[in-house]
């Protein structure tokens, strides 16, 4: 098992851990959660030997094998399936001690070696390989290909792949999901289902960490605290502990309170000095609970669009892919990825994209976004469409050199002069205080966009997107490196959000949360997915077992995906249309109309939360001065307003469920 006693730990001047303990059994997965910054990565390093504890005990046994994703992107002119297999570092022994034995010229030795090579897995260790690459989204053409033809993101695929080739005790991932598709995430989880070891996993992804994980480590304030569960059950449990923590805080704020008004009423008086004195050792014996210091929470909102022009797109026999490279011969035809698309995008509109790697999501939304021209076709905007674009690569629409205040600067300019300007503000103060909004406060308005973190530069493209006031949204993995409570908050915008969205993610809580409908972008093609996003998981797994099986009839190396897949298979899951045009063009509108007929009601809903919450802690607070209060006139008074509280939660309960139930109605 992994043990951590007293444990201190120091990076810089910095304490990560200040006195943490906490014990991992053999074979548990284990997700490791806390905010940016609260020294996930570092404990890591510290379990991987590359930082040393600075106090207290730590041990992890010595005989386990560990496996970790390499932070360095790769370099070499390896194939991508021979590359992977040297991740097994079991096998790679076996093999260089063969070559030994042979040059010894030892028999026996020889024949040792050879017996250890085949209980190592050399037998079928390129088809393991080759498995894990294309479980991660590659092709079957892309297997010999030299790793370095790939591009960051596919590279750091390979390293993961060449993590889980490696025979280990212990798995340490460190937010493996962030260069995956949600294709490729649904196999990874499947693959780590099955695995035996002890694995440790960091990640912001809810759903990932609630099907790989069933214990959950916490890190805040420099301290370790578990919890038997994956991450939801964390969550409630954490609720439990917090409220838990600030009930018995304010009762011991009480205490303190009652103690030292006696202290300083009796202290001079010679009769009650020695009363006094006890009270005064009580109070110095007493542990302090520490108040509940929650972490702030991140929110913002999209501002109500301008306009919302219906439809807002509308495409008509469109082609989507990429013109010809400029060093191409002259005559070289564009490379069609999309085409023959016809289909309208309309005011109200909640829209995921789905599809396999590589099937043209990105190269879709690239061309609604204006990035990318249609090759054939037509491509009409509604009257007064206002694009914000969130990028899979945060640098796309990023300068490195730049800060966020001269990103803003810059982005004023773009907009007054495309003749697009609406309410937003200009000023430099104003384009301060709106960056403070989002966390860029202070000095960090003057850093360099390049020295920033994934999710830094993330919250920079969202505020830069909330300003333009926007009515569509178009979101290419914009959860990548977004920590789970900017996550949450990009979630409760999107919702709150009047316009149109088109939403490509791996976050499955996110699609889940926001979209009301499916695109499926496969075979060339868009057309409606019928079903919900447990039908499109399930229509994943079910293509997977298919080419496994059709690789182990073809005899291929790759036991995964080496034969192409049937087409006859592939038309048997093709998503079908649900409905007509002009039935989804009404359903939008309804839509629209009923946010737009219920949104007093929601307003009033909101206004009734914040009243409640803060009754029902003036309740508990009067609650438990009755418990500790003794005077007559004090007690009259207290009961009193704590049945004026209380009657006044019970009439806004009603209300609450009035409307509620006033919304229900509206929506069916």
């Amino acid at each position: 098992m992994i043990t951590l006693k007293n444990v201190v730990l120091r990076r810089g001047a910095k304490v990560i851990l200040d006195s943490a303990s906490v014990t991992l059994n053999p074979g548990e997965n284990v997700g490791l959660v806390g905010r940016n910054g609260a020294g996930k990565s570092s404990l890591f390093a510290m379990l991987n030997g590359t930082l040393h504890e600075d106090g207290g005990e730590f041990s992890i046994p010595t005989q386990w094998r560990m496996a970790q994703v390499a932070q360095d992107m790769p370099e070499t002119e390896q194939s991508a399936t021979d590359y992977v297999i040297e991740g097994d570092v079991v096998l790679m022994a076996a093999q260089a001690e063969v070559t030994a034995a042979e040059e010894s010229g030892d028999g026996d030795r020889m024949a040792h070696a050879y017996m250890e090579l085949y209980d190592s897995g050399a037998h079928d260790s390129q088809a393991r390989a080759q498995a894990l690459i294309l479980g991660l989204g590659f092709k079957v053409s892309e297997l010999d290909n030299p790793v370095n033809s790939f591009s960051g993101g596919w590279r750091m695929r390979l390293q993961l792949a060449r993590a889980l080739m490696c025979p280990s005790d212990l798995l340490l991932l460190d937010e493996p999901t962030n260069h995956l598709d949600l294709d490729a995430l649904v196999w990874l989880e499947a693959w780590l289902k099955r695995y035996q070891g002890t694995m440790l996993v960091i990640s912001h992804d809810r759903e990932f960490l609630d099907a790989v994980t069933d214990v959950t480590v916490h890190i805040e304030s420099a301290k370790l605290t578990r919890y038997g569960g994956n991450y939801s059950k964390f969550e409630d449990l954490r609720s439990e502990q917090m409220a838990l923590q600030q009930t018995a805080f304010s009762k011991q704020q009480d205490k303190i309170a009652h103690l030292q008004k006696f202290i300083a009423r009796f202290k001079a008086k010679a009769s009650k000095a020695k009363q006094a004195q006890s009270r005064v050792k009580a109070l110095d014996r007493m542990e302090k609970i520490a108040p509940l210091l929650a972490e702030a929470d991140f929110t913002f909102e999209f501002k109500e669009p301008a306009n919302l022009p219906n439809p807002m797109l509308s495409m008509q026999n469109a082609y989507f892919g990429y013109p010809p490279p400029e060093s191409a011969p002259e005559g070289t035809p564009p490379t069609v990825i999309v085409q023959n698309v016809s289909k309208s995008v309309l005011a109200g509109q909640r829209i995921g994209i789905l599809g396999a790697n590589g099937q043209g999501k990105s190269t879709l939304v690239k061309t609604v976004a204006r990035a990318l021209a249609p090759i054939e076709g037509e491509m009409i905007e509604g009257k007064g469409l206002n694009i914000g674009y969130f990028a899979q690569q945060e640098l796309d629409v990023l300068r490195p050199a730049d800060n966020p205040l001269e990103h803003m600067i810059r982005l004023v300019k773009e907009v007054t002069a495309a003749g697009k300007m609406g309410n937003q503000p200009t000023r430099e103060q104003d384009l301060r205080s709106f960056l403070g909004n989002f966390n860029f406060g202070g000095d960090m308005v003057k850093q360099a966009v390049g020295s920033m973190s994934g999710g830094e530069k993330a919250r920079l493209v969202l505020c830069m997107i909330v300003w333009q006031r926007p009515n569509l949204l178009l979101l290419d993995e914009p959860t990548n490196h977004l920590d789970l409570a900017t996550r949450e908050a990009l979630s409760m915008a999107l919702n709150e959000f009047e316009g149109t969205v088109m939403l490509v993610s791996h976050d499955r809580a996110l699609l889940r949360a926001v979209c009301d409908e499916f695109w499926m972008v496969s075979q060339g093609g868009v057309a409606p997915f019928d079903g919900d996003l447990d039908d499109y998981q399930k229509y994943l797994l079910d293509h997977a077992k298919r080419q496994r099986e059709e690789a182990k009839k073809a005899g291929g190396a790759a036991p995964a995906a080496k034969a192409a897949v049937p087409a006859a298979a592939l038309e048997e899951k093709k998503p079908v249309p649900r409905d007509t045009p002009e039935q989804r063009k009404l359903d939008a509108q309804r839509r629209q109309q009923q946010a737009e007929a219920t949104k007093p009601l929601r307003k009033e809903i909101e206004k009734i939360d914040l009243r409640m919450k803060a009754l029902t802690t003036e309740r508990d607070s009067l609650q438990a001065l009755l418990a500790t209060t003794t005077a007559p006139a004090e007690l009259a008074q207290t009961g009193k307003r704590l049945k004026a509280v209380e009657g006044e939660i019970d009439m806004l309960e009603e209300r609450w469920l009035e409307l509620t139930e006033q919304i229900e109605t509206a929506a069916v």
